[in-house]
Formats: C-alpha cells, sequence, structure tokens
C-alpha cells in the first residue's frame, strides 16, 4: 500500500487563531502512517501572516519527520532588509526520492486582482510497483486569469515529462550534473487548485491529449463516480463575506490511469480544524 495525504495547512493556523505545526504533525500520523505528506502555504519569515513567529517553518516541518525526505520549493521568495521570506510547498516522504524539480508557475498581469507567485513542486519517488512522479501544487486564489494559465502548465509539464520518461533512453550515473535517471510514467497531482466545480481550470487539467500522453483523472471521480466531491475548505472557518457559498472543494487528486486502477480509497478528513482546509488520504494497492 501506498498511503499519500495532500493539505492547505495555512502555514499551521488553525480555527482557533494558533499557529501549530506539530498539530499539523499530529492530525497527519493519526489519518495513517502515511508514505507521503504533500502540503501547501507553508511560511519562512512571514511576521504579516495571522499567527505567524516569522520562522523557518520548512526547516521545523523537517525536524518534525525524522527519517523523512523534506523538500520544500518557494513560489514567494522576495528579500526585505537582506532578510529571505518564502512562501510555498512541500513534500514529505518516507519512501526514495530520486528527482526534484521546482517549476514556477505563470504569472500573467492581472492588475485587477491581487495574486502571489505559484509553484508546482515534484518529486519521483521509487516504489515496489516503479517510480511515480509526485507534484504538489497550489493555483491563483483571486485572478481566473492566471488560475487558468497555471492550468495550461501543469498540463504542458505533464506532457513534457510524459514524453521524456517514454522516450530517454540515455542514462548517466555519474555523479555530475549532468546525472540522469528514469522520468516516471505514472502520475499523482495534488493540491489546492481553488477551483470550483465549473471553473475551465477542471477541464483544462484533464482533457485528452491529441497523441500517447495519458489524461490525468480526477481520483475522486474514479472511486466515487457521480458522488459530489466533499467539501475540503470552508468548514469550520473562512471568510464568509468572500465565500458565502462554503463549504467548498477546492483540493484534488489527479492521476494518470494506470494509477487509477490501483485507488483503494479517496477521502477527506472532516474532523479537524488544524486549518481553515480539510487533509486528504489518498490510498494505493
Amino acid at each position: 500500500m501506498i498511503k499519500l495525504i495532500t493539505w492547505n495547512i495555512q502555514w499551521g493556523l488553525g480555527c482557533d487563531g494558533r499557529v501549530d505545526l506539530q498539530r499539523i504533525k499530529n492530525v497527519a500520523l493519526e489519518m495513517a502512517d502515511f508514505d507521503i505528506l504533500c502540503l501547501q502555504e507553508v511560511a519562512n519569515n512571514f511576521p504579516g501572516l495571522r499567527g505567524s513567529r516569522a520562522t523557518d517553518e520548512a526547516k521545523q516541518l523537517a525536524a518534525l519527520f525524522p527519517g523523512y525526505e523534506a523538500i520544500f520549493g518557494a513560489a514567494v521568495e522576495i528579500l526585505v532588509d537582506r532578510k529571505i521570506h518564502q512562501f510555498g510547498n512541500m513534500i514529505i516522504a518516507k519512501m526514495p526520492i530520486s528527482q526534484v524539480s521546482r517549476h514556477l508557475l505563470p504569472w500573467p498581469a492581472d492588475p485587477e486582482n491581487k495574486s502571489m507567485r505559484r509553484l508546482a513542486l515534484e518529486v519521483v519517488v521509487d516504489t515496489d510497483k516503479g517510480p511515480i512522479r509526485i507534484i504538489t501544487t497550489h493555483l491563483e486564489s483571486f485572478s481566473k486569469k492566471q488560475r487558468l494559465a497555471q492550468a495550461e502548465r501543469l498540463r504542458e509539464l505533464h506532457a513534457e515529462a510524459y514524453a521524456k520518461a517514454l522516450r530517454e533512453t540515455l542514462i548517466d550515473d555519474s555523479l555530475t550534473p549532468f546525472r540522469t535517471a528514469p522520468r516516471a510514467l505514472s502520475t499523482i497531482m495534488t493540491g489546492d487548485f481553488n477551483v470550483r466545480p465549473n471553473d475551465p481550470a477542471h477541464e483544462v487539467l484533464s482533457a485528452p491529449f491529441a497523441d500517447s500522453t495519458p489524461s490525468l483523472v480526477d481520483a475522486w471521480k474514479i472511486k466515487h463516480g457521480a458522488d459530489p466531491h466533499d467539501p475540503t475548505f470552508g468548514i469550520y472557518c473562512c471568510d464568509r463575506t468572500r465565500f458565502p457559498d462554503a463549504p467548498l472543494c477546492f483540493d484534488y487528486i489527479y492521476v494518470t490511469e494506470d494509477i487509477g486502477k490501483r485507488i483503494v480509497n479517496i477521502e477527506v478528513n472532516k474532523n479537524t480544524d488544524a486549518s481553515d482546509h480539510q487533509p486528504m488520504l489518498f490510498t494505493l494497492e
């Protein structure tokens, strides 16, 4: 079995107004003895965030999971008074990681909406059934224009990775920057996509390709058919003036067909208020 949890942790800010990364760890481990933990909204040195003590959360989270590989990717990276401030995604994995890629996503001008830079963090993990690409991302919330451009780019990145996995046979095992390893044909893409059911980004992400590239399929639909997605946002706390229709599902897992055939379960933890989002557990045979 492979157990994966994806969660927008809102920098550890719970509905009680406290930032508590130990609580994030406890909730994740109560859900499952997970193999992979995909996190969004990890903040390093941002005192302006509610409840923040301006700490290096990526370092703290890595320390909370000794024996795991912890990879952080900064979507936002700014310097103020020579101090670096970062905000992004993180993957914490029990199984070996052979490759890491950090893909900055498009950020087209949209002066009518505030926004921030977005990132797709990708690792290749080695499993007993072969390598799997694991991607965690967080798309733009305010700008539909930017969110759609980011969805298009994720689709392009998927096609590019599949083509390299399918066709590249030259492997360099030297310990130099030219070292390569086989790319994975199988893909799991997780995260907070900030899309409602009728958002066109859904269609972009799951649209079929003209060539042999496998489509990315909503794992919830594979397992639960026409049943609506359980809400993953706004069950316990959110800005009701901005989200009057909450609770909503903003968090998804997209997979290639071969992964879809191995799904045992996908479920949302509706009991925790450790963030404004709910964690989701995804289990493969």
